[in-house]
């Protein structure tokens, strides 16, 4: 049991890092991640079927019983980011639709599984994080095509029911799953949830493996553009995450709900971005998202530990 908490202290504390050299590792021998290209839904459900699993019921009641501050933090998320990220798309990627969609793509998924370790690292309402990520799992297999269709069907054709349906797959049946593996089997799945979150964050290395593995031909070949997505990128995910935190306080709420509705705001699952922009876009409109999982996991980090 110490030898886990000691992985799962080391794989947390320095997640940012193991991102980073995962992604450089994925770009530069991609070659050898083929076996696992396919594994990145498989990854995310995973991730999702854990979350489920994790979910304290104790906990998620009381903030059931008072959920003001779920549903805040819900609003905050898709109104503050869905309108950076329309704006952000279209001031500066309007003359290029793939990549456009793409950033557009990035800010209207569910929020990221990261939200929730970043929330708990920075001393924040872990209950009220998990519960803000799976109202967003529940609601987002509407919302997500439905805003891409309105926003980014203006620059190129994406269909509803595809993109509706996969989320479905990927998404909302293994969070359900998890869920009812834990009011089922209660005693039994205890014994689990001391490995969840280490077996959550292996699930993230192979999603970033294989994402960027298969986006790395679109890398490689748009790279005089890549600065510039970083630069976009950054903005979408530090304007919500700030302006997240300060109505929350404006709003007279507690610190560590602030802070939970902070990277909830902030900080979206991009790497399920970036496997439905390969699916029904272009591997060119995943690049927006594979940049955005990079930065919104290292600035997440900055920010829990400056907390």
């Amino acid at each position: 049991m110490k030898v886990v908490q000691a992985i799962t202290t080391l794989i947390s504390k320095y997640l940012p890092v193991w991102i980073v050299l995962l992604s450089f590792i994925a770009y530069f021998f991609s070659n050898v991640f083929i076996p696992i290209r396919s594994w990145t839904g498989a990854g995310l459900g995973m991730i999702f079927l854990l979350m489920g699993m994790s979910l304290s019921a104790e906990k998620l009641f009381s903030v059931i019983r008072n959920p003001k501050h779920a549903l805040l933090g819900v609003l905050l998320k898709w109104t503050i980011m869905v309108t950076v990220t329309i704006g952000i798309a279209y001031l500066f990627f309007k003359e290029n639709a793939e990549i456009a969609t793409g950033v557009i793509l990035a800010g209207t998924v569910p929020s990221g599984t990261s939200a929730n370790i970043y929330t708990f690292i920075a001393g924040g309402e872990a209950a009220l994080s998990i519960t803000m990520a799976t109202m967003d799992t529940f609601i987002s297999p509407v919302l997500t095509p439905t805003l891409v269709q309105v926003f980014a069907g203006k620059l190129i054709p994406i269909a509803f029911w595809p993109l509706f349906i996969n989320i479905i797959y990927i998404v909302f049946i293994p969070l359900l799953t998890g869920v009812l593996l834990q009011w089922k089997w209660a005693k039994r799945i205890e014994v689990v949830k001391p490995y969840t979150a280490v077996l959550s964050q292996l699930a993230l290395f192979i999603v970033v493996l294989s994402v960027i593995s298969n986006a790395q031909p679109s890398l490689q070949d748009n790279l005089s553009v890549l600065p510039k997505i970083f630069l976009a990128v950054f903005f979408q995910v530090t304007i919500p995450m700030v302006t997240g935190y300060v109505i929350a306080k404006l709003m007279k709420v507690p610190e560590e709900n602030a802070r939970a509705i902070l990277f909830h705001t902030g900080i979206c699952n991009t790497a399920l971005a970036a496997t439905l922009a390969m699916e029904h876009v272009s591997s060119l409109a995943a690049v927006p998202a594979v940049a955005n999982m990079v930065v919104n996991l290292t600035i997440g980090a900055i920010v829990a530990n400056l907390f």
